[in-house]
């Protein structure tokens, strides 16, 4: 029998949470959050690798480079700059609070509105909506020796079913 598509993503909910959930100490208060994310090997400049990705060579992107910013001490910038296949761009940009605060997404085709989660330095955790609905959760994990990082990006599918893809990046600075 198929479990259930609630049962599916509670189980995957968790299996996300039970790594963090050893971390949590008085220190990680919102009082000492901002230097948590001031000291995020994220920041900076990825660049997507795009030959790994699971599709035609013809049909894949031309680049994709993330960026996240430091825009206080609560809030970062993501800015996303595509040059697709047939040579159009895309360049989307938001800035959001730290803490899962919904904010907007401006310019991009998969989403309006953004939510974030920085629940150790080297992992992000977005949410990404579109006219309310939601349509993709990404984790952003930094590998050790800070310059490759995984995306891993999880959409719903076909008949509710999630779907799960995994992208590599490499840092540009």
């Amino acid at each position: 029998m198929k479990p259930s598509l609630k049962v599916v993503i509670v189980a995957f909910v968790a299996a996300l949470a039970s790594p963090f959930t050893f971390a949590a100490t008085p220190e990680s208060s919102a009082t000492a959050f901002p230097q948590h994310a001031a000291a995020s090997p994220l920041l900076g400049s990825w660049s997507l690798d795009t030959s790994r990705m699971r599709m035609p060579p013809e049909q894949r992107p031309k680049s994709v480079i993330f960026t996240f910013g430091h825009a206080s001490d609560t809030k970062w910038t993501t800015r996303v700059d595509i040059v697709y296949a047939p040579g159009n761009e895309v360049h989307s940009s938001g800035t959001a609070a730290l803490d899962g605060t919904p904010s907007a997404v401006k310019n991009s085709p998969e989403a309006d509105t953004g939510a974030v989660k920085l629940p150790a330095p080297g992992v992000l955790v977005m949410a990404l909506l579109k006219k309310g609905v939601l349509v993709s959760t990404r984790i952003y994990a930094v590998l050790p020796g800070d310059q490759s990082m995984v995306e891993t990006a999880v959409y719903p599918g076909k008949e509710g079913v999630p779907v799960m893809k995994t992208n590599y990046f490499t840092r540009v600075r």
